[in-house]
């Protein structure tokens, strides 16, 4: 590492309409909570750690705010249980691992680094994966633990409303380490009222995350299927690698894609391999905390 080393580092908690969110109060919630985790990735990037560690460290501190769908907070699916979907990616190696339809895991995202380090394979689902969690010694827990009073309540609300407009959401952190190294990581509890055993675009490479060390890092975060049918996350990577691109061209690339080939829902945070950063999406609003190039703190709600 040298002295004049910079790194940078991005967060989202989510992008879509928070019709909820209706006073200071409440967009103080997101925002303070964006806040404290960016800090904590500053601290871990300014001390040398790699930029796996770091997303992984932001993703699982995310997973633990209640006021973010993932983790502890995670919406309910058409029974009324919770099912998370996650996935981290080294820019270096083009490692990573992925889990989906995951229960009793307080950090899904933890799982899916295990999946990468301990497995020779890629992506784990459903009873597999917890097979998995249960011989890696990861601890399980009450899914009550998980379900917030939140997600209870957007839950009636879908079945009021006869599932018109369900809550999507994600959380994400993409970063640049000193030394000049990629990740990302994003991890999710879907859509209310998903069916059961759908899968997202969150633990799918190329579509919700993504990792190279020749063009950037992206997390993505929105109504999945749209992300996968466009390979949301590589389609940006291609821009930077291929086109030339910065971060802010290839995701506003990347965006008008979706718009018009899918008026897709959400949005996507990258750091490219210059350490530029980049957030975009299509929603009323989107989550987002950024250090660009070791600079001042940044939040965006």
């Amino acid at each position: 590492m040298t002295a004049n080393a910079r790194f940078s580092l991005m967060i989202h908690g989510g992008a879509g309409p928070f019709a909820h969110v209706t006073d200071a109060s409440a967009a103080a919630r997101y925002i303070d909570g964006a806040r404290a985790v960016v800090e904590q990735g500053r601290a871990m990037l300014s001390a040398g750690a790699s930029a796996l560690d770091t997303v992984e460290a932001c993703a699982a501190l995310l997973e633990d705010d209640p006021a973010f769908n993932a983790g502890r907070g995670s919406v309910l699916n058409e029974l009324g249980a919770i099912e998370m979907d996650a996935a981290i990616m080294d820019g270096a190696t083009l490692a990573a691992g992925a889990v989906a339809g995951v229960h009793n895991i307080a950090n899904p995202i933890r799982l899916a680094r295990r999946v990468m380090q301990d497995t020779e394979h890629l992506l784990l689902i459903a009873d597999g994966a917890m097979r998995f969690a249960e011989q890696c010694g990861i601890a399980q827990v009450a899914d009550d633990a998980l379900v917030t009073p939140d997600a209870i309540a957007e839950f009636e609300a879908y079945q009021r409303s006869r599932g018109e407009s369900p809550r999507f959401g994600t959380i994400g952190a993409v970063a640049r380490d000193v030394y000049g190294t990629l990740a990302a990581a994003t991890s999710t509890g879907g859509m209310t009222g998903k069916r059961v055993g759908r899968v997202g675009d969150s633990p799918i490479v190329g579509a919700g995350v993504y990792a190279d060390n020749a063009s950037c890092a992206v997390s993505a975060t929105g109504r999945g299927e749209d992300f996968m049918r466009i390979v949301m996350a590589h389609t940006i990577a291609a821009h930077i690698e291929f086109a030339g691109m910065d971060a802010a061209g290839a995701t506003q690339a990347g965006i008008e894609r979706l718009r018009k080939r899918t008026q897709g829902q959400g949005g996507v945070i990258v750091i490219d391999h210059m350490g530029r950063c980049a957030s975009a999406h299509t929603t009323a609003r989107m989550v987002c905390g950024w250090i660009e190039h070791g600079g001042k703190t940044q939040i965006r709600f």
